[in-house]
């Protein structure tokens, strides 16, 4: 459970830093955002690790949250959109019938995804305007910062709802295996460490 704990949390570190980099540069890494797209999708895995289709899938997660939980190395935009995700979560978990309308907007987009791909522009519009009719309408929202020119490009804020739907995926995960602010703040160094073995783990897996 512990492990599981590690996994959802680098979604969330994943996600947030997909944000940072399409917000800031226009790009971000393309396997990356296609794992943590697909973790929207996987609503009934039988393991974190399956959500994100395996430690590989949440590497750059792992990454960024072990630089994160070494106070030297951390980003601050990133930390500061992962609290706004977190915060977001449990404002969600009180709507139930914002739940609903997020598993039937999902549902309903994978029927696309099957024809186009994940990464396709119009499966991209679609979760973005899912994203907008729910979670956005939700206080406190959560504020992207980065390059105005970036900001103003209609394709890439879509890629940015994008990630952020998918940061709120890995946000619910983490509450599900039992994850809390306190929790981490108390294990912090338990799970840098965790994070470094899951790391070394996915490397082997890749031979």
């Amino acid at each position: 459970m512990r492990e599981s704990r590690v996994i959802a949390l680098s979604g969330v570190f994943q996600a947030a830093t997909l944000v940072h980099s399409l917000a800031r540069e226009g790009r971000c890494d393309m396997a990356a955002a296609e794992s943590s797209l697909a973790s929207i999708f996987r609503i009934d895995s039988d393991s974190a690790a399956e959500v994100f289709g395996g430690l590989s899938g949440i590497r750059l997660g792992m990454e960024v949250l072990v630089s994160s939980l070494d106070s030297n190395q951390r980003v601050p935009a990133v930390s500061r959109l992962v609290i706004g995700l977190m915060r977001l979560e449990r404002k969600l978990a009180s709507r139930a019938d914002m739940r609903d309308q997020l598993r039937q907007g999902i549902e309903a987009i994978q029927r696309q995804v099957d024809h186009l791909g994940l990464t396709h522009a119009t499966v991209q519009s679609r979760l973005a305007e899912l994203y907008s009719h729910t979670l956005s309408r939700l206080r406190p929202r959560i504020m992207v910062h980065g390059n105005p020119a970036q900001l103003a490009d209609p394709a890439r804020v879509e890629q940015i709802r994008s990630m952020l739907l998918a940061g709120i995926r890995a946000a619910v995960l983490w509450r599900q295996v039992g994850g809390s602010q306190w929790r981490l703040i108390l294990r912090r160094n338990e799970y840098a460490m965790l994070a470094r073995g899951l790391l070394a783990r996915s490397t082997l897996d890749r031979g």
